[in-house]
């Protein structure tokens, strides 16, 4: 009855079976870690953004990775702006998350001789993208800044590719040995995202707080490919079913028409009848043997006796 499962076609749909369902486990797993990545991130932004404040110099160091652990901690750092290095970093969104320009990022020089980049902010990015924009000039002299600090930006973490060839003063990412190099003095590693002081007139505009409460869709997708990883059996057994019950009905209604031609190849056909002479007439039936006619002798005798 179940023969048709080794035809080519039920055994390509198996195969077909067998090799989805731990696609989509592992598919749906992966999407499960994306969640607890969100979630610990979340945790980690949370608990740094309420961590006490402490000198940049205290997480970072020039040519130093800054760790995980550290990243959004809030630091404060004093010194004076090299203006004359300052840089944009293009292809940045607003508050918004749709107008795009540019960072602002410009080196901090501090008491010690340090330097660590501080990104001031988001402006427009204009009409000309060959030229450096006009950017909101820096407060002069000895200046406090606080902010979120943040690690070393690259391609394999970011997505972003690192574009040369770009007009003067203009970079695709946000990293402390590029400057370091470009500056030709050491940077301390990451770079500080500008919290505080508001600039004046609102420009360039403060990166905004990252979200740390949304958890996105990843559960949700986990939880639906697992889901369809289970459909799969489910729903070959039912097609496995349904073709059961269809060649079952295909069979027994080939078995009835073939025994119903059968019947009409071997019945006997209908035989002609002769119709029976009339019966004769009751008291004027036909004498048997010699006896239905006389001979002519008698008859004539008869004849002569009855004359005379």
């Amino acid at each position: 009855m179940y023969r048709f499962l080794l035809s080519r076609q039920w055994v390509i749909l198996t195969l077909m079976g067998l090799v989805l369902i731990p696609v989509m486990i592992k598919l749906g797993f992966w999407q499960f870690h994306r969640h607890e990545h969100k979630v610990a991130q979340n945790q980690l932004i949370a608990a740094s953004l309420a961590a006490r404040p402490v000198p940049v110099g205290e997480l970072t160091a020039p040519g130093r990775t800054l760790p995980e652990d550290d990243m959004w901690r809030t630091v404060s750092a004093t010194g004076t702006y090299d203006t004359r290095h300052e840089v944009v970093v293009r292809q940045r969104t607003a508050a918004d998350e749709q107008s795009i320009g540019y960072y602002v990022l410009t080196p901090l020089v501090l008491g010690n001789g340090d330097t660590v980049l501080v990104n001031r902010g988001w402006i427009s990015a204009g009409n000309d993208l060959t030229r450096f924009p006009d950017v909101p000039a820096a407060p002069r002299g000895k200046v406090g800044v606080t902010g979120r600090m943040m690690a070393d930006e690259t391609t394999a973490e970011s997505g972003i590719k690192n574009t040369k060839g770009l007009p003067a003063r203009q970079v695709m990412l946000i990293n402390s040995a590029e400057q370091a190099e470009r500056l030709g003095r050491p940077v301390l590693g990451g770079y500080i995202e500008q919290t505080a002081p508001k600039p004046a007139g609102g420009k360039p505009e403060l990166v905004p707080e990252p979200d740390h409460d949304s958890i996105g869709p990843h559960m949700a997708y986990a939880v639906q490919w697992w889901l369809f990883a289970a459909a799969v059996p489910v729903g070959w057994l039912v097609l496995v079913r349904r073709e059961r019950r269809d060649r079952a009905e295909a069979a027994a209604k080939e078995a009835e028409t073939a025994a119903a031609e059968e019947a009409a190849g071997t019945g006997e056909a209908p035989t002609d009848t002769v119709d029976a002479a009339p019966a004769d007439e009751p008291g004027e039936t036909e004498p048997a043997g010699d006896e239905a006619t006389p001979a002519p002798a008698e008859a004539v005798a008869r004849t002569a006796a009855t004359t005379e």
